[in-house]
């Protein structure tokens, strides 16, 4: 027998036959992947650079692209030409902001400069209920009773708030940098936005024609999971924020808390973020019910947490369910790591990012899953326990 074709049979068989052996080389190679590219990432400066350029904009069209396509799909339906039902639905979107400009943000410019011209006094008026709060013979027994002092207290909390407030502004002037980048984007998010509308459904046969013709079904599914989840999210998320801050509204109109429209706009935009928005929308609400009376304060509290069931038993269940299928603990962790690594921008896109990459490592682990052959079917275990 041929020496030379002995030693390619053995190496076959007692390394690339070993599964353990060639799980060991494919994350060897990954790691090895990993540092070249570490070594050599000036090459992919001016990318980087294009991409931060492109990545705003990109987003906000993705965005309305979702929100929109329904709309012209029906008007399609209704024998209308894509191109026109598009320039149709951008002159009633154009009569709906001329109309917004003309109405609501007067009002809404009032509130907030009212809101900021009052609340220097708001602190004052805070510290003096909490000083008549403390005067009172149950606090003052309780002081002598812990070996509290409430001076002391207080002090420690403006000085914490000092420093939060400091912090505040800074990450304001961020979020002021974002939003000028978000203004600036704004120009070219409709011409973005006409062509993805007219021409977004074929975008993905396009990018599976660079592929191999083996490949494209599963990497066609991956696409489909993964519009599937971000169409979902988008949709069902700005629909859910949106009913917040109008139930919101009718409720601090009911009970007549000042600032009504600004208070429940913020909650609306905040609600965009699960879980954490809307306990960050309550804080300013809160401020205002507080300093205006008790009284105010538990109607607030009312409203608040009666808008929280309907959202929570009625809107959320029937508009989202549970197609993301990603628990609350992980939403939240994936929210704040995403947010100390890229800022508020990290915090919008922390959920659909991580839906997506969770999609793209389910349909990976099953490709490895099915190839590897380290992982066998409850049937084919039994079989194999029952013939040992």
């Amino acid at each position: 027998m041929d020496r030379n074709r002995v030693r390619p049979e053995r190496f076959k068989q007692y390394f690339l036959s070993n599964k353990i052996v060639l799980l060991l080389l494919i994350v060897l190679l990954i790691g090895v992947i990993i540092f070249v590219f570490d070594k050599v990432a000036f090459i992919f400066s001016p990318l980087a650079v294009l991409v931060k350029t492109i990545i705003l904009p990109v987003i906000l069209s993705g965005v309305l692209y979702y929100l929109l396509t329904p709309i012209v799909d029906r008007m399609e339906k209704w024998k209308i030409s894509r191109g026109w039902s598009i320039l149709i639905l951008y002159l009633v979107i154009g009569g709906g902001i001329t109309v917004a400009i003309l109405t609501v943000i007067p009002v809404l410019q009032n509130q907030v400069t009212g809101l900021i011209n009052n609340f220097p006094s708001f602190s004052n008026n805070i510290r003096l209920q909490f000083g008549e709060w403390m005067n009172t013979p149950f606090f003052n027994q309780f002081q002598g009773f812990v070996d509290w002092n409430s001076d002391d207290w207080w002090s420690s909390l403006t000085e914490k708030t000092t420093g939060f407030l400091n912090g505040f502004l800074s990450s304001i002037s961020g979020f002021l940098g974002v939003f000028v980048e978000t203004v600036v984007s704004i120009i070219t998010v409709p011409f973005i936005l006409f062509y993805l509308l007219k021409d977004g459904k074929k975008l993905p046969h396009k990018m599976l024609s660079f592929l191999p013709i083996k490949s494209r079904s599963g990497t066609m599914h991956v696409l489909t999971d993964m519009n599937h989840q971000i169409s979902t999210f988008i949709r069902s998320q700005i629909i859910i924020s949106f009913s917040i801050g109008a139930l919101l509204y009718i409720g601090y109109l009911i009970i007549g808390l000042d600032y009504a429209l600004v208070l429940a706009i913020v909650a609306s935009l905040t609600s965009v973020v699960p879980y954490l928005g809307p306990a960050i929308a309550i804080m300013p609400a809160l401020i205002v019910a507080l300093v205006t009376s008790p009284i105010m304060l538990l109607k607030m509290v009312a409203v608040w947490t009666i808008v929280q069931l309907i959202e929570g038993k009625l809107i959320s269940p029937q508009i989202m369910g549970k197609t993301l299928n990603i628990h609350p603990i992980t939403i939240i962790f994936v929210i704040l790591t995403s947010g100390n690594l890229f800022g508020v921008l990290g915090v919008l896109l922390a959920v659909p990012g991580y839906a997506v990459l969770k999609v793209c490592a389910v349909h990976l682990f099953n490709w490895f899953k099915d190839k590897s052959g380290l992982y066998i079917s409850n049937d084919e275990h039994r079989e194999d326990t029952s013939n040992h």
